[in-house]
């Protein structure tokens, strides 16, 4: 189905974008996924490409625009070209960190930060989740203690993309611990602060080119001149996102989905099987069609869901219900489509079977599937 979403100057920044993604990822994509990290040097290379910042206002160096289907554009085309754990890195700091920074910084932080994002210079990451809490951000332990003008932060985070390459950090403290939400307050923790120490690169699945790490913060003082926002606004600041940022893996997760017929379509008219292509046996068919329909369904609801948060409307509910069911759409694509691959589809040297370990963490992160069923029927009245 034609797709009506897009303007021309959305498609000339698609051009753009493709020449970024062959000239600077494709031939370096596997490398990083061996060494578990993409470079900092993508960042920098992104900034100067025009496919970081696209929300920072042009008298910091982004692009001056919040109409989020550049965004799109981007999501789109690190999934057309099979680009998992390095794309997420680089979505990660346009879609959800950099909201933040445009929102809540003040003239001071907006200075001292913004320029550098827009330049990839300063790569950003959010630290929420911790060894015992995920979805369940009341339950947050690290403290911040206020002591002159600095804050002083105890506590540790896990599962942090972009932990071991980021520069900001966007962290989720408690200034009143037995406030739960009303307590909780966000600070930016920089790379080289006293106390502040990054662990392992966790090993994972799938997305193996980000680098996703734990955080240990030890009487770390941070000075106050970093709060972002108000004290304890930190919950309604977290919330007040969400929308965006599981808009922006549903984004992914159908572009992903889609990727992953492609490919398919063309390995099943190559291959044979008992002297013809698999392409003409009725399983085949049949499964591609299906597959087919359903991409083309949760397409039509995303691009809606993009005209709605470009116009301010989006619910948490259409974003959820976008989220969790492209993300699923994910994983059951890159399984059905990695059976018509056969043994072939076992070995990681088939983008196939990238998308199939890249795509399992989906339905986690930014809120699991269960998490959004939950939301979904909570606006139901449930």
């Amino acid at each position: 189905m034609e797709r009506s979403l897009y303007t021309d100057d959305h498609e000339q920044f698609r051009e753009s974008v493709k020449t970024f993604i062959a000239r600077e990822i494709t031939p370096n994509y596997l490398e990083w996924e061996a060494a578990g990290i993409a470079p900092r040097a993508l960042f920098q290379a992104a900034g100067a490409q025009g496919v970081l910042g696209m929300q920072i206002p042009e008298a910091f160096g982004g692009g001056g625009s919040s109409d989020f289907r550049f965004n799109a554009v981007i999501a789109e085309e690190l999934a057309a070209a099979g680009i998992g754990g390095a794309g997420l890195g680089l979505t990660l700091h346009n879609d959800i960190t950099t909201p933040y920074f445009v929102e809540y910084s003040t003239a001071e932080q907006a200075d001292r930060w913004l320029p550098g994002i827009a330049s990839g210079e300063l790569i950003t990451a959010v630290a929420m989740t911790e060894p015992g809490t995920g979805s369940d951000l009341a339950g947050i332990r690290t403290t911040a203690v206020r002591d002159g003008d600095t804050y002083v932060v105890n506590g540790s985070k896990t599962f942090i993309t972009n932990g071991i390459n980021s520069d900001l950090v966007i962290t989720a403290v408690t200034t009143d611990p037995g406030s739960r939400h009303s307590g909780l307050t966000l600070l930016v923790l920089e790379r080289g602060m006293e106390g502040f120490e990054r662990g392992r690169n966790l090993e994972k699945i799938g997305m193996h080119s980000q680098d996703t790490a734990e955080l240990f913060f030890n009487d770390v003082r941070v000075p106050a001149a970093n709060l972002m926002g108000e004290p304890g606004k930190g919950f309604s600041y977290l919330t007040s996102n969400l929308a965006q940022e599981r808009l922006s893996i549903a984004i992914t997760g159908v572009a992903s989905a889609r990727a992953a017929l492609d490919m398919t379509l063309e390995y099943v008219k190559e291959r044979t099987a008992f002297g013809q292509p698999i392409s003409s046996f009725q399983n085949t068919k049949f499964v591609l069609a299906e597959t087919r329909t359903a991409i083309d369904v949760a397409q039509s609801f995303v691009d809606q869901c993009i005209l709605a948060l470009n116009a301010g409307t989006l619910t948490p509910a259409d974003a959820a219900s976008a989220k969790w069911w492209c993300t699923e759409l994910h994983n059951t694509t890159a399984d059905r489509c990695l059976q018509l691959f056969g043994g072939y589809g076992f070995m990681t040297e088939y983008p196939i079977a990238r998308s199939y370990a890249d795509s399992r963490v989906t339905t986690i992160y930014g809120g699991t599937t269960e998490i959004m069923k939950g939301i979904i029927a909570r606006s139901m009245g449930l």
